[in-house]
C-alpha cells in the first residue's frame, strides 16, 4: 500500500511540475511571436493603413521586442541604442526580479502596436487570450507582473522616442494641391483619391542620414515625342500593363498589395482590403524564419532588421515621389492614346517615380539575404488568404526582382521607376546592413 502511495505522490509531483512549466513552452515557441505579428498585420489590413504608415506600425513594436531580447542576451545581442537616429538603449531590467524575457518582449510589442493602430480592441482581445492561456499553463503571477512591468517600461521608452519622429506634426501639414501641368501627377480613376503622404520625407529615418541620402537619377525627359525614350516606355506600359498575358497577369496580381481597392458596380461601390507591400515582406519574414528553424530571439531579430529596412525604404522612395511628382501611365494613356484603357491593377494614389514596391522589396531582400543567406529558397504563401496561389523563389533577391517587374505588368509604372527603384532600394538595404549591428559577432562596415 505504501508503494502505491509513493507512486501516486511521484505522479502528482511530476504532473504538477509539468503544468507549472507548460507556460515556458508557449513563451519559447517562436510561433507565439509569429501569431502576434500576424495579429498586428490583420489589424493593419482592417484599419486600412497606407503603405508608408504601415511600415511605421511595424517597426517600433519590433524594435521594443528586440531591445528586451538584447537586454537579456548581452553575450550575443547588441542594443540598437546609439545606432538608430536619436535612440538610446532602454533601461536595464531590475536586478533580482524573476522575468520571462519573451513575455516582456511580447507585451512591449503589443502595447506599442495597440498605440499605433485604430482598432485597439482587437489587440486587447488577443493579448487577454494569450495571458489567460499562459496563466492556465502555470505562469506564476509574480513572474507575469514583473515581465509585464518591464515590457511596459521598454514600450514607454520606445514610444517616447517614436513621438519625436515628426509623424504627429505631418498629420497637420497641408495636402498636395493638384497642378495642371500634364506631366505632373494627378489623381486617377476610379476614386480620384488625393495624394497619400506628401510629407513622408519629413519623417525621421531610422538609419539613413537623411531622406534624400540615396536619390535616384532624375526621371527621363517627359515628352510625348514618339521617338523619345519616355514615350517608348509609356507604350510598353500600354502593351504589357493591361493583363493580356496570363503569366504576367499572375505575377502582377500576386504582388498587387494594394491596401484599398475600390470596385464600382453601377451605383454601388465596395472595397477589398489587403496587405501593404511592406506587409507582404513581413509575411516573407514569417515564412523564412520558419523555414530556417529560427528560435524566438532570432525571429524577433529578423523582423526587426527587415522592418527597419522597410521603414527607411519608404522614406527614401517618398522623398523622390513628391519631389519629381511624375504622372502615372494611366493618365497619359487615357488622354493621348486610348481613353478606354484600364491598367490591370488599380493605380495607387501617389506619384509614379520611383516605384515603391521596387524600392522597399529590394531593401528588405538585401537585409534578409544578409541575415539568412543568399540562395535561400522559400515558398511564398503570403497571398493565399487573399485567394492567390503560392509562388516559389530561389532567393529573396529573386522575389524582389519579380515584385519590381510586377508593376509594369500591372500597368502602374514605367520601367525607369522600376529599374531605378531597385537600385535605390539596394542602396538603402546595403546601408542598413552596414550600419545596424544586432549580434556581437556581426561584421559591420566602417563608414
Amino acid at each position: 500500500m505504501k508503494k502505491y502511495f509513493l507512486i501516486a505522490l511521484v505522479a502528482i509531483a511530476f504532473w504538477g511540475c509539468k503544468e507549472n512549466t507548460a507556460h515556458k513552452a508557449i513563451l519559447n515557441d517562436p510561433e507565439t511571436y509569429q501569431r502576434t505579428i500576424k495579429q498586428l498585420t490583420d489589424v493593419i489590413v482592417y484599419d486600412i493603413f497606407s503603405p508608408p504608415v504601415a511600415s511605421r506600425v511595424y517597426v517600433y513594436p519590433n524594435i521594443a521586442a528586440f531591445e528586451i531580447q538584447a537586454a537579456f542576451k548581452p553575450d550575443t545581442l547588441v542594443s540598437l541604442g546609439g545606432q538608430l537616429t536619436g535612440f538610446a538603449t532602454p533601461p536595464a531590467p531590475p536586478a533580482g526580479q524573476r522575468i520571462e524575457p519573451n513575455l516582456a518582449s511580447l507585451h512591449a510589442f503589443m502595447k506599442i502596436g495597440q498605440t499605433l493602430i485604430f482598432s485597439e480592441d482587437k489587440i486587447e482581445e488577443y493579448r487577454n487570450a494569450l495571458y489567460t492561456r499562459l496563466e492556465e499553463s502555470g505562469l506564476p503571477e509574480e513572474v507575469k507582473e514583473n515581465s509585464i512591468a518591464y515590457g511596459e517600461l521598454v514600450a514607454d521608452h520606445v514610444l517616447a522616442w517614436a513621438d519625436k519622429d515628426n509623424y504627429k506634426q505631418t498629420r497637420t501639414f497641408p495636402k498636395y494641391t493638384v497642378q495642371n501641368e500634364k506631366f505632373l501627377w494627378k489623381p486617377t480613376p476610379p476614386d480620384y483619391m488625393e495624394g497619400i503622404e506628401p510629407h513622408w520625407m519629413k519623417i525621421r529615418p531610422m538609419v539613413l542620414d537623411s531622406a534624400n541620402q540615396f536619390p535616384p537619377p532624375p526621371p527621363l525627359e517627359l515628352t510625348m515625342e514618339e521617338n523619345s525614350e519616355f514615350y517608348k516606355q509609356l507604350v510598353q506600359v500600354y502593351e504589357e500593363g493591361g493583363g493580356l498575358d496570363d503569366g504576367k497577369r499572375a505575377i502582377a496580381k500576386f504582388w498587387d498589395c494594394n491596401p484599398y481597392v475600390s470596385h464600382h458596380r453601377g451605383h454601388a461601390m465596395f472595397a477589398t482590403k489587403k496587405i501593404t507591400p511592406g506587409g507582404h515582406w513581413i509575411g516573407i519574414v514569417a515564412i523564412a524564419t520558419r523555414t530556417a528553424g529560427s528560435d524566438f530571439s532570432e525571429t524577433v531579430e529578423a523582423y526587426t532588421r527587415t522592418s527597419i529596412a522597410l521603414f527607411d525604404g519608404f522614406i527614401s522612395c517618398w522623398d523622390e515621389k513628391w519631389r519629381s511628382i511624375v504622372v502615372r501611365p494611366e493618365t497619359l494613356i487615357n488622354q493621348y492614346m486610348d481613353e478606354e484603357w484600364v491598367p490591370l491593377l488599380q493605380t495607387p494614389p501617389f506619384p509614379e517615380y520611383t516605384s515603391g514596391h521596387s524600392v522597399i522589396s529590394r531593401a528588405a531582400a538585401v537585409t534578409l539575404t544578409d541575415y539568412l543567406g543568399d540562395n535561400f529558397a522559400f515558398t511564398d504563401t503570403t497571398e493565399n488568404e487573399y485567394g492567390l496561389p503560392t509562388r516559389e523563389f530561389d532567393s529573396f533577391l529573386q522575389a524582389s526582382e519579380e515584385a519590381a517587374i510586377s508593376r509594369l505588368y500591372g500597368g502602374i509604372h514605367y520601367m525607369m521607376a522600376i529599374k531605378n527603384g531597385v537600385e535605390q532600394g539596394e542602396k538603402v538595404g546595403d546601408w542598413v546592413v552596414s550600419n545596424v549591428q544586432t549580434r556581437k559577432n556581426q561584421a559591420i562596415a566602417t563608414n
